[in-house]
């Protein structure tokens, strides 16, 4: 990233509200979840999968852990009564992780019974480096009860491989594999680009040995590359693995994947905290950033 880009993604704060928002759109479906029942409409139309996100993390009371339960819960009604071709994702901060494991399990369960009896699948996201550990905990309990979950796993984290080996060992089979966007310590993770990028091929040729089915979450070429390499390597079929892109992430990547006979899944997330998602976006893309920026000195660049 250059100084110049550093600059831009440490003043997007600073930026007002509704000109983050105005950028901010391409990455999230909206504030309601009608907003994302039209966005995967348009996705299912053009033959593209979804995973729904209810956006919303690191909760710090339990009622705020039962309210994101009872809007995951609505999200699953909402995609069968629509019959959209969707599943969600969720992460644990938002259901109380930090306050309680046991807690936490407790509301996950509820989320796995329901999507269980609507025939749906839930994706566990992972978060910093702090919740792993716990993060893998609860996905190995609900796995002992529901077949219908899955995990994601980080490139940048070095101990990405062995979670998985260990996993898969135990019959744990369900992966969404990326790099990771947190920031964390060189002695846990890889810092340097090529680094991550070999760690994750490394790993998905691991999972891809052990018959794992891999959503290969990236918008890198390289890695798109290796995995389609992968793909032929293994003799995989169509319906042994998916490519997952972020809504409104290098759409053109999407289509040739896609027209290429790939089985993609575009993340569609959606809610009132789009603010805290939005930063979090720009900083991993300082060339939006760049476009909010440029946005302030742009008199009609909103109207």
């Amino acid at each position: 990233m250059s100084i110049f880009n550093k600059l831009i993604v440490a003043t997007i704060p600073a930026v007002p509200r509704p000109v983050v928002r105005y950028f901010a759109s391409r990455y999230i479906a909206g504030d309601r979840l009608e907003d994302a029942v039209r966005v995967v409409k348009q996705l299912n139309a053009q033959k593209v999968l979804a995973t729904v996100d209810v956006l919303g993390e690191d909760i710090y009371r339990s009622e705020e852990a039962a309210a994101a339960r009872d809007n995951i819960l609505e999200l699953l009604n909402s995609i069968s009564r629509e019959r959209l071709d969707a599943n969600i994702s969720i992460k644990l901060t938002q259901l109380g992780l930090k306050l309680d494991k046991e807690f936490c399990l407790e509301n996950v369960r509820a989320i796995l019974r329901l999507a269980k009896v609507l025939s749906n699948f839930v994706r566990i996201d992972m978060e910093d480096s702090s919740c792993t550990d716990d993060t893998i905990w609860v996905y190995r309990q609900i796995r002992k009860e529901f077949s219908n979950s899955g995990i994601v796993l980080q490139a940048k984290l070095r101990r990405t491989e062995d979670d998985a080996i260990s996993m898969m060992r135990d019959g744990m089979n369900g992966f969404r594999l990326c790099k990771g966007i947190y920031i964390e310590p060189e002695r846990i993770a890889y810092t340097d680009h090529g680094q991550i990028n070999q760690n994750f091929q490394r790993v998905l040729e691991v999972m891809f040995k052990q018959k794992a089915y891999v959503g290969i979450a990236t918008h890198d070429d390289v890695l798109v590359d290796a995995a389609c390499k992968l793909i032929d390597k293994y003799k995989l079929q169509k319906n042994e693995y998916e490519f997952q892109m972020l809504l409104g992430v290098r759409p053109e990547l999407c289509t040739k994947l896609h027209r290429d006979g790939h089985r993609v899944r575009i993340y569609v997330p959606f809610g009132k905290h789009w603010y805290q998602y939005s930063i979090r976006r720009f900083k991993e893309n300082p060339q939006i950033a760049g476009y909010v920026f440029k946005a302030l000195f742009s008199r009609n660049q909103l109207n």
